[in-house]
């Protein structure tokens, strides 16, 4: 339910009806824009009359909200969320972020090393995996703990924001000096994590599309995460698993448009997990940043062939620096 407040209502009169919705069970989340002040109702609403409400003195009018979603709803929060992401770094709104990095921290040279390339290429965050969900039991499964330092290091050294996995709230604590904590798109369900981490943190959650899932499967993920607290939640689309072998993933580019017109959460496409090959990894990203997209996060390594995690979806900084002049001369015609 959506409750819009007649224009020139007092704080006064907003904390009366805000706490008249709690003796109703009902959390009250205060939206104020420019030119109205929306109420968005989170809980259990079956029990409460709109009527009753609409009679108030201070309300315009209510509004029932039919999607299940609804803090992830852009009706109750009708302009765009700009997600402040540390050290200026702001993604939302007009805010185009583009998040560059390893998929995983190998060493000390060679994050600090990338880190370095991608900021002087353009990029606003630093991403690399120190813990990372593979598929096979084998496979390298990151550095942990070290991974994070490494990060924290490369940070030091470039003032560059870190985004990077959390797959364990045990490992929580090790976030710290992480500014950004991604949700994988294996991890989009775990309902427990997403409650966890909404209720512990109000860092922004970077939370990637899964595998199979809607899109309203994914801004019910994201409600997970709000309705626990934390409202800083950025989509990630990553492609899909359909019948197509030619690329990794199925990238069906119309979601940013159907998720903004949807929710007020900001949309950034991953073009490297999308297609899976370093060299389609420019023209998705020049197509992503002309849909509309908020941002970009591409996977960048000093050294593809020898990557110990997706070296084949890789760009070198060289690459990287030439697909962002791409991307900053369609972000100057759009």
């Amino acid at each position: 339910m959506i409750i819009t407040l007649k224009k020139g209502a007092s704080d006064a009169q907003v904390e009366n009806l805000k706490a008249l919705l709690r003796t109703k069970n009902i959390e009250p989340r205060v939206w104020k824009g420019e030119l109205e002040t929306v109420i968005g109702c989170v809980g259990d609403i079956a029990h409460l009359d709109p009527g009753l409400i609409e009679a108030l003195e201070v309300v315009e009018h209510v509004q029932r909200i039919q999607e299940p979603f609804k803090a992830a709803n852009r009706k109750f929060h009708p302009d765009d969320s700009v997600i402040e992401c540390g050290a200026g770094a702001k993604v939302g709104g007009g805010n185009f972020a583009v998040i560059a990095g390893p998929c995983s921290v190998e060493g000390e040279e060679q994050i600090v090393g990338v880190a370095k390339d991608v900021k002087a290429a353009g990029a606003t965050m630093l991403r690399g995996g120190a813990f990372k969900p593979r598929t096979s039991p084998y496979a390298f499964q990151g550095m942990g703990a070290e991974g994070l330092r490494l990060l924290s290091l490369a940070k030091k050294e470039t003032g560059l924001p870190i985004v990077t996995e959390l797959m364990d709230f045990k490992d929580i604590e090790l976030f710290n000096d992480v500014d950004v904590i991604q949700i994988g798109a294996r991890n989009m369900q775990n309902f427990n994590l997403l409650r966890e981490v909404g209720a512990y943190t109000k860092k922004p959650i970077l939370l990637k599309r899964g595998m199979s899932a809607t899109l309203q499967e994914l801004l019910m993920s994201a409600e997970y995460i709000m309705a626990s607290g934390n409202p800083n939640v950025i989509l990630c689309e990553r492609g899909i698993r359909t019948f197509e072998t030619a690329l990794r993933n199925t990238l069906d580019l119309g979601v940013v448009t159907v998720l903004h017109r949807l929710s007020h959460l900001p949309v950034v496409v991953d073009p490297s997990h999308a297609t899976g090959h370093s060299w389609m990894v420019d023209s998705v990203a020049v197509a992503a940043t002309a849909i509309g997209a908020d941002g970009l996060i591409i996977e960048v390594h000093n050294d593809p062939p020898h990557a110990k995690c997706d070296g084949a979806q890789s760009q070198t900084p060289a690459m990287f620096a030439k697909t962002m002049d791409r991307v900053r001369a369609v972000r100057a015609v759009i």
